[in-house]
């Protein structure tokens, strides 16, 4: 009786939430009658009935909760690689995240094409100094394989108690060599402007690390301050950028396009477009030369930004290809403490063309396989401390050449 009384609970919040998803296609697809009221609830009742074996039948009892949980886990999966349930612990770890100091690894990851795939790792933090790169796929944590992980559960893997270790497995996409790496996670802290300096000649360098609440206001201080030390030109860093926030996106593309200018918009399936357009700002820096670095770990709001400025001819970009990251997620709390992060619209640049699962090829291709020193010997211990040696990133190099480049250009102009 108890089973048969769980089975009619779990039919009844299922009729309730699937009845409301077909209203709104209904409503938002009229035309499209590929999906119909009667399907579903045949679907619903097949699930029902699986449902109900599984209970009378599995060799285990299970808690009708990590039922409903593992089929909301699969259901979100099934949509995209960016979808994904929250339990209400993953769901605070979320909120956790946001704050810009946790314990774990540095590294943003996804799933690509059914693969556990990092994004970007985050500079300084146990995962770029353990070598770990954009495009690497983790085929194993801790020597179990992450097949049928979900994204929530490679997170909860990953994340622990500073000072403890994670192995992991490691395909290098380009190589196609496996690597084990042992990670020990750390605090990680994120600071959105990584630097902010005059390299040479008057060309500033901002490395910008990620997009979160302040860091419009954190760039225009960075931007004001170079521009006092003699700024002429500009090369905005945005290399493992993994993203952020939509707004602070359009905030610090803002910074460098006259109000009113479209940075980029949004579609959802029903065809319904979110214009973001360039705000207005205290201080704007419209008129000296700009180059924008990039490479696999740019992602999301870094596309964006890259994108909106290049297309309005406000900058040149330079690196490699971007990740291909532009979808729209909204964060939706359910009743019980857990979420859905559910994809709701794609991003589209100016002239409308998708990113998505594309990415966005630089203006100049210089890749990092050129560079013959390590990467960390960009940075030089000088009197016990590690000091920034641009001359040793190549791509660096060339991106202050062709600045030295537009700012000619732009004095025989005047």
């Amino acid at each position: 009786m108890k089973r048969k009384v769980l089975y009619i609970i779990l039919i009844c919040i299922l009729s309730l939430s699937l009845n409301s998803a077909v209203f709104a296609v209904g409503r938002n697809n009229a035309k499209d009658n590929s999906v119909k009221k009667d399907d579903i609830y045949k679907k619903l009742d097949l699930f029902g009935e699986a449902l109900a074996v599984i209970q009378k039948k599995y060799v285990e009892e299970v808690p009708p909760k990590d039922l409903i949980y593992g089929s909301l886990n699969g259901l979100l999966f099934s949509l995209d690689p960016y979808s994904q349930f929250l339990d209400p612990d993953g769901y605070k770890e979320l909120l956790v995240e946001t704050e810009g100091k946790f314990g774990g690894l540095g590294i943003e990851i996804t799933m690509r094409n059914g693969l556990l795939t990092i994004v970007s790792p985050i500079e300084d933090t146990p995962a770029w100094k353990a070598g770990l790169k954009a495009g690497d796929i983790i085929v194993k944590i801790d020597g179990k394989l992450t097949k049928e992980i979900t994204l929530n559960g490679a997170v909860k893997k990953l994340r622990g108690k500073p000072g403890t270790k994670v192995k992991l497995t490691v395909l290098r996409e380009k190589s196609r060599e496996i690597n084990e790496v042992t990670v020990t996670r750390g605090i990680i802290r994120i600071k959105d402007i990584k630097r902010a300096v005059i390299l040479e000649d008057g060309v500033g360098y901002i490395r910008l690390t990620e997009f979160r609440e302040n860091t419009a206001k954190d760039l225009n201080k960075a931007l004001v301050k170079l521009k006092r030390e003699g700024m002429k030109a500009l090369i905005l860093d945005l290399r493992n950028n993994p993203g952020g926030l939509l707004n602070s996106a359009v905030e610090v593309a803002s910074e460098f396009l006259k109000d009113g200018k479209l940075i980029v918009y949004t579609k959802t399936r029903t065809g319904k477009e979110v214009r973001y357009t360039s705000l207005p700002m205290k201080d704007k820096f419209l008129n000296m030369p700009m180059v924008i670095m990039i490479n696999r770990g740019s992602a999301s709001g870094s596309e964006i930004v890259a994108a909106g400025l290049r297309e309005d001819k406000r900058a040149i970009l330079l690196g490699d290809k971007s990740f291909g990251k532009a979808c729209v997620q909204t964060i939706i709390p359910l009743s019980d403490g857990s979420a859905l992060r559910l994809t709701t619209a794609k991003y589209y640049t100016p002239l409308g063309h998708s990113i998505h699962e594309k990415g966005i090829q630089p203006d100049i291709k210089v890749t990092k396989e050129k560079v013959e020193k390590k990467e960390e010997d960009v940075f030089e211990a000088v009197k016990g401390k590690k000091k920034f040696n641009y001359t040793k990133d190549y791509q660096i190099l060339r991106a202050l050449d062709l600045v030295r480049g537009l700012l000619v250009l732009s004095s025989n102009t005047k």
